[in-house]
């Protein structure tokens, strides 16, 4: 199954040195979520030849304009081109308002159903399940209720190992049993055919976790436990760390050290300051810390795996 990340913009308030504001499209099984909708992310959709009109779900993390401008946009774009089906987003309260208001004196009525559903800054929680993957969001500490997310994939049916099965006229029950992890039993509860015998371990989870705008907190270590790629934001190099604290961001390096301390595979670092117009010392500061880690770049697709 597909499982993958395109920057679609990685800078940080302002759009500077060919950098555009925070976005990105997750495509797991060929259901693709939209996180963050910065200014002139449809822009980005149409130059990295991304078919925008296949998103299904939108995840805002906050209300800074950085992260959500582009939203009109992009439903007015899916209006105008005669979308009818369903589109969900998911963002703080005060979202659905601001969404509501802009449609009111536009006297906009879409062609297709819209639903909101608000988040939860507070605590942790499942917020999207479907057949192949979950999103949970958790809380991240900025200076305005924001949501990290967590895309987690769901565990597949088992491969069977065909030696073992040669021969033996498995009853099609017995075979989806084993498939879906469970021991195949009889009636009084004897194990016929166990999973550990008729079928290869299941390959690891994989996930992405997306840490938006956010001060250096420990406190967010469990929520990206292991995961297989994690985004945590970067706007600042060790030269401006004071800056980061009283601003509620982090730096390059701090970002590193979380990345470490959550035993995740890799580190993608983005929403940079204006103020760099070249990345690599921020990289390096990272990588001091956490070596797997990599610049986030705006139209460039990184696999999870």
């Amino acid at each position: 199954m597909e499982f993958q990340v395109t920057i679609l913009g990685s800078n940080s308030a302002i759009p500077a040195h060919g950098r555009n504001q925070t976005s990105q499209l997750v495509n797991i099984g060929n259901t693709f979520l939209l996180i963050d909708c910065g200014e002139g992310t449809q822009i980005q959709l149409r130059k990295f030849k991304l078919k925008f009109s296949k998103i299904d779900f939108i995840f805002i993390s906050h209300l800074h304009g950085d992260h959500y401008f582009g939203l009109m946009g992009l439903i007015s774009s899916f209006h105008l081109h005669k979308r009818t089906k369903l589109l969900t987003i998911f963002g703080p309260n005060g979202l659905d308002e601001i969404i509501t208001v802009q449609l009111k004196h536009s006297n906009t009525r879409l062609g297709f159903p819209l639903r909101f559903i608000p988040t939860d800054s507070e605590s942790p929680s499942l917020i999207l399940e479907e057949k192949n993957f979950k999103v949970f969001s958790f809380p991240l500490k900025h200076r305005l209720p924001c949501t990290g997310f967590l895309v987690q994939e769901k565990d597949g049916l088992r491969n069977l190992i065909k030696e073992k099965i040669l021969g033996k006229k498995l009853p099609l029950e017995a075979i989806t049993s084993l498939r879906e992890g469970n021991d195949y039993c009889d009636e009084e509860g004897n194990t016929l055919y166990s999973v550990e015998e008729y079928t290869y371990p299941p390959k690891p989870l994989r996930s992405y976790a997306y840490c938006s705008d956010t001060v250096f907190d420990l406190e967010l270590i469990p929520h990206v436990q292991g995961s297989s790629l994690l985004y945590h934001e970067a706007t600042f190099g060790n030269d401006e760390e004071n800056r980061a604290k009283e601003t509620f961001h982090s730096t390059a390096a701090q970002a590193g050290i979380i990345a470490c301390k959550a035993n995740v595979k890799k580190l993608l670092i983005g929403h940079y300051s204006t103020r760099y117009l070249d990345l690599l010392p921020l990289l390096k500061e990272a990588q001091a810390e956490f070596p797997e880690t990599y610049l986030s770049e705006e139209g460039v697709t990184y696999l999870i795996d």
